[in-house]
């Protein structure tokens, strides 16, 4: 049986993450990576080091027969394709499709929390994608991905900007972590022996309300943030006003109605399970990267 690992979406943020991972922290021989992407020429740098780069497109279910070809375990990391209901779903499911036809024995798959039943928009993607996942017959991980630190980026330059947070959360709890802390669990879980069937909550080690994490960032950066509570409705007004588009600005908002009914509050040992390493605190994240949330920084990640 092959033990070779493969990883799809290999040049995004996470992707990229996650290979760093496999070869300098679980010091897996790159003889034995495959990294997919659409666009092979962005991964130049982990082909200069020895690990296979294929491409392979989502949107073309032809290529991926090839593309993971005599791949033993697979880390199918979710697509950004939100433009249309159902497209990602798609994506995933003929993703599931190929790698049962190529032969893939074991399936990882970063999903997000809670997704049934959930109030974000996309959530019955993931919810999708695990039931295909259970139905493919091959063997299955899912990793449960809570909301990553860099996803502040979204709503902090603005209000270290105004000086007000406005926020739909009330007192819900939230589980940040780090994208790398996420890439680390996802490369341990992808370099583990074959073991059973596994939902892993993938979290921070705390849960924090809004006001706790204005306070941490205020402290960080010596900005005072006044949290100020607004209704889902007035919570996508003021992002629409603000020249967020609608279909964005409600999905954002879909955030805080999510944090809000405490979907969003669990936290687990997951990380330190797979990893051995507790995940990073949102207070040493803001120690090391506080600068990338202030107004004038750039694009959110």
């Amino acid at each position: 049986m092959s033990d070779t690992l493969l990883v799809t979406g290999a040049s995004g943020q996470l992707g990229r993450r996650v290979l760093a991972h496999l070869l300098d922290t679980c010091a897996v021989p790159p003889a034995r990576l495959i990294a997919v992407t659409r666009d092979p020429a962005k991964l130049a740098d982990f082909a200069a080091r020895g690990v296979e780069v294929r491409r392979g497109d989502f949107d073309d279910p032809g290529s991926l027969g090839e593309a993971f070809k005599g791949a033993g375990r697979l880390l199918l990391i979710s697509t950004d394709a939100l433009d249309t209901p159902g497209r990602r779903l798609a994506q995933h499911q003929a993703a599931i499709a190929a790698a049962k036809t190529a032969g893939v024995r074991h399936i990882v798959y970063t999903s997000m929390p809670n997704p049934d039943g959930s109030p974000i928009p996309f959530a019955p993607d993931h919810l999708g994608t695990e039931q295909a996942l259970a139905l493919s017959g091959r063997g299955w991980t899912i990793l449960r991905n809570a909301w990553y630190f860099e996803n502040l980026a979204f709503s902090l330059p603005g209000a270290l900007a105004s000086g007000k947070w406005f926020t739909a959360s009330s007192d819900g709890r939230i589980a940040h972590l780090s994208r790398n802390d996420c890439a680390r669990a996802a490369a341990f879980a992808l370099a583990a022996e074959p073991g059973g069937n596994t939902v892993y909550d993938i979290t921070g080690p705390v849960a924090e309300t809004t006001a706790e994490i204005a306070a941490l960032v205020s402290q960080a950066l010596g900005k005072p943030i006044e949290v100020v509570q607004v209704s889902d409705d007035d919570l996508v007004r003021g992002m629409v006003a603000a020249g967020v588009p609608e279909p964005m600005a409600a999905i954002l908002a879909s955030f805080d109605t999510n944090t809000r009914l405490g979907r969003a509050a669990n936290v687990s040992d997951a990380i330190e399970k797979l990893t051995g390493r507790k995940p990073e605190t949102l207070r040493s994240y803001l120690a090391a990267n506080s600068q990338t949330f202030l107004p004038d920084h750039g694009a959110h990640t």
